[in-house]
């Protein structure tokens, strides 16, 4: 009984989410468009960093992205399901042993720096 009250929520789930996002894992290096409104005029803005986190299933799944943006560590949180986001490109990968790099967030400099493999 359970497992057809999960079948019918995932084929729901597959109903509002079209996207199809590229497979994103924690320590991808990506950059994410996100159309962004101001007035009546509409933009892409492109946030480039690291995923330090994936939280969530479904249509409520999240990741983290941070960035150094003038010696000033930035942290945004993007829905999967968003629909401001225009594309998630992912441009290189990071060797990571770790489900979330939130120790990244004490470290400055070059020990904030990821392992590319």
């Amino acid at each position: 009984m359970i497992a057809k009250a999960l079948e019918k929520v995932n084929a729901m789930t597959a109903e509002k989410n079209p996207k199809k996002c590229p497979e994103l894992q924690v320590g991808d290096i990506v950059r994410v468009s996100v159309r962004i409104k101001e007035g009546d005029k509409e933009r892409v803005q492109v946030f480039a960093g690291d995923v330090i986190a994936r939280d969530g299933r479904g249509i409520t799944e999240t990741f983290t992205v941070r960035r150094i943006s003038f010696g000033v560590g930035v942290e945004k949180v993007f829905p999967f399901a968003s629909p401001a986001i225009e594309k998630i490109e992912v441009t290189g990968h990071a060797k990571v042993r770790r489900a979330k790099l939130y120790y990244l967030r004490s470290r400055t400099g070059k020990a904030a720096r990821l392992r590319t493999a």
